[in-house]
C-alpha cells in the first residue's frame, strides 16, 4: 500500500513567493524522531541519573551514621579505660609510699619473705609498647587504642597488687619496741651467761626490764596466737602476722588479749610481769621467721 503524503506549504511575507514540499508519512515521522526524541531521551536520561545518585548519597550517609556511632561508643569505651587507669594510678600515688623506717625495716627482712610480697611485674613494667603498628583506618588507630588502654590497665592492677602486698608486708613487720617510756634491755640476743648456772647459753631474744605493770604494746598488725602461760617464758602471748612472720612476748603479769583476737601494731597485749625462769621483772621479746628466731634490733625502728 503506498504511503500518505502530505504538502507543506512555505511563504515568504515579503514577497508573498509560496513553495510546496512533499514529504510522505515515514519521512514525517523520521524528522520527528530526529528533532523530539533526543531532548526527551536526555530528560529521561538525567533523571534517572539524578536517582541512582541520590540512592548512592543515601546508602552512603547510612554509612556514615554507622561508623559515627562506631566512633562514639569507641570514644565512650575508651573514656571509660581512661578514668579506670586515672582511679588506678590516684590510688597507687596514694599507696605507693612506704615511711622510711618501715622501708629500711622491709630492707633487713630475708630475700624470700619479701618476695611473697614483692614478686611481680616491676614498676618498669608500665612503660608501653614501643611498637604500635601502624593503622590504615580509624577503626585500626582505635583498635590500637584499646588494646594499649586494656594493656595498661591490666599492667596498673599488677603493680596495684604488688603495693597492696607490701603495704600489708610492712604491717606485719615488727618495727616499734614493745615497751613505751623509759627501759632498757638487760640480755641482747645471741650468746650470753645464763643467770642461774652461769654458763654459756644463746639468748634467743632480748630482755627489755622495766617495773612491773607496764603495759606491752603488739609490735606488728596480726592475730594472737597464744595467750597463755608457756613453761621457762610464763604467761606469754604469741602474735602470727603473716609472711611467716609472729612475737612472742614473754614473763608477763596478765593478759589484755585472747587467742584469736586481732590486733593493731601499738595495742595493748599484756602488762610486764615476772613469771616462768626469771630473776626479777621484765619483758622476754622475740621475733621468728618461719619458726626462726632472728635478732629484733635488726627490726626496730627507734624508741
Amino acid at each position: 500500500m503506498r504511503s500518505p503524503r502530505y504538502t507543506i506549504l512555505i511563504a515568504n511575507r515579503k514577497t508573498g513567493a509560496v513553495r510546496r514540499l512533499t514529504v510522505t508519512r515515514r519521512v514525517l515521522a523520521t524528522v520527528f524522531v530526529l528533532v523530539f526524541a533526543p531532548p526527551l531521551l536526555l530528560g529521561l536520561g538525567s533523571k534517572g541519573a539524578d536517582q541512582a545518585q541520590i540512592e548512592a548519597l543515601r546508602a552512603a550517609n547510612d554509612t556514615l551514621l554507622l561508623e559515627n556511632q562506631s566512633y562514639r561508643d569507641a570514644t565512650g569505651e575508651l573514656t571509660a579505660q581512661i578514668g579506670s587507669l586515672q582511679s588506678a594510678l590516684t590510688e597507687i600515688s596514694e599507696q605507693g609510699t612506704l615511711d622510711e623506717a618501715t622501708r629500711s625495716a622491709l630492707e633487713k627482712l630475708p630475700a624470700a619473705v619479701k618476695q611473697l610480697a614483692i614478686g611481680g611485674p616491676s614498676r618498669a613494667d608500665l612503660q608501653p609498647s614501643k611498637t604500635l603498628g601502624a593503622a590504615s583506618s580509624p577503626e585500626g588507630t582505635f583498635g590500637i587504642l584499646r588494646s594499649l588502654l586494656g594493656s595498661l590497665e591490666s599492667r596498673l592492677q599488677s603493680v596495684k597488687t604488688r603495693i597492696d602486698n607490701e603495704q600489708a608486708l610492712g604491717r606485719a613487720t615488727p618495727t616499734i619496741w614493745p615497751l613505751v617510756g623509759r627501759f632498757t634491755y638487760t640480755s641482747a640476743f645471741g650468746d650470753r651467761k645464763d643467770p642461774f648456772t652461769g654458763l654459756t647459753e644463746f639468748h634467743p631474744g632480748l630482755d627489755i626490764s622495766a617495773d612491773q605493770g607496764v603495759p606491752v604494746h603488739a609490735t606488728a598488725d596480726g592475730k594472737v596466737d597464744m595467750a597463755a602461760f608457756d613453761g621457762n617464758y610464763g604467761k606469754a602471748v604469741v602474735i602470727a602476722h603473716g609472711f611467716s612472720i609472729s612475737t612472742r612476748y614473754g614473763h608477763l603479769s596478765r593478759f589484755a588479749v585472747t587467742p584469736g583476737q586481732v590486733v593493731k601494731r601499738g595495742d595493748v597485749i599484756g602488762y610486764v610481769g615476772a613469771t616462768g625462769r626469771v630473776t626479777g621483772a621484765h619483758l622476754h621479746y622475740e621475733v621468728l621467721l618461719n619458726g626462726n628466731r632472728i635478732n629484733p634490733i635488726k627490726l626496730l625502728t627507734g624508741r
